[in-house]
């Protein structure tokens, strides 16, 4: 009898304390809420305040630029447009950026292709040293590009590719097809192989398996490692600087740095106008991509 009404007094109790904990815990879901959009404006303040200044500075003058007076984080008024039209008459910067397209294109492409075929051989197409091959790929990428550049001077010259711009076609690849290629394993491999398995045996070569099969499949990692081998072109530094001297021979990252500074004068009006311009085609494709380009990097981190 006891038993009986000590369960049922203890019976509202318990179905109570819930209620008592459900205030508490909405209004620490409402304060951790606040504090994440409370970070992510102080991160994006942050990180615009560079291109917003680069913005002001290209809409001034030189005069405007080296006056002690006012603040240099105000727009210009009247704001000039003088700097982005010399850009395209007074300067090279048609031709660098005409260089930096045409060396980031074969760059992906030949990326690409290269990191496919290596990611499917490495992943489906097993055989003795594929792990340890598939870890070396990896590897590979670890390697700063300050200690492949000497030697690669020499490779460069042996090719007669010295001062050229298609020395970039043949070095980038050095820094983006190790990348691309591991990306694509993981991503290959997060793909059933009952697909592959009933395709051979409905009598499908490796081949059509490739391209019927795991490329529509892995669409997703494929965009993502074309967006890292895009960006390992257009914003190679180090490798133009070391191999091409003639100005129309030059990337945009090159060019602007060698002829829009002089000695100890910098033009610092030309330089922001050109380095925004040359900042909005990874802006572009980040901007519509970067769903696929997250969804590639982190393929196959749940499987099994």
């Amino acid at each position: 009898m006891n038993t009986t009404a000590a369960v049922a007094v203890s019976e509202p109790i318990s179905r109570a304390a819930p209620s008592r904990w459900r205030p508490s815990l909405s209004r620490s879901r409402k304060w951790a809420l606040w504090g994440a959009y409370a970070g992510l404006i102080l991160f994006a303040v942050f990180f615009l305040i560079p291109p917003y200044y680069m913005l002001v500075t290209s809409l001034k003058t030189s005069q405007q630029i080296a006056a002690i007076e006012g603040n240099p984080w105000a727009l210009p008024w009247p704001p000039t447009v003088s700097n982005w039209l010399a850009l395209f008459t007074d300067t090279q910067f048609p031709i660098f950026f005409r260089n930096s397209v045409i060396a980031t294109i074969c760059t992906v492409a030949i990326s690409m292709a290269i990191s496919i075929l290596a990611a499917f051989s490495l992943s489906r197409m097993r055989f003795w040293g594929s792990a340890t091959l598939a870890t070396g790929v990896f590897l590979c990428y670890l390697i700063p590009e300050t200690l492949l550049f000497i030697p690669l001077f020499q490779v460069v010259g042996f090719l007669g590719l010295m001062d050229s711009m298609w020395v970039m076609v043949l070095v980038f690849p050095t820094l983006s097809v190790p990348f691309c290629t591991w990306i694509m394993i993981g991503y290959f491999q997060s793909i059933p192989k009952e697909l592959d398995e009933a395709a051979l045996i409905d009598g499908a070569s490796r081949m059509q398996l490739l391209l019927k099969i795991f490329i529509p499949v892995a669409m997703p990692g494929i965009i993502a490692a074309t967006i890292f081998a895009f960006t390992v072109s257009w914003a190679g530094f180090l490798y133009p600087l070391a191999y091409i001297f003639s100005f129309d021979q030059m990337p945009l990252t090159v060019g602007i740095a060698s002829t829009m500074i002089k000695a100890d004068v910098f033009q610092w009006h030309m330089i922001m106008s050109a380095a925004l311009l040359a900042a909005l085609p990874p802006l572009v494709v980040y901007a519509f991509l970067m769903d696929y380009y997250i969804a590639g990097l982190t393929a196959g981190a749940t499987k099994g």
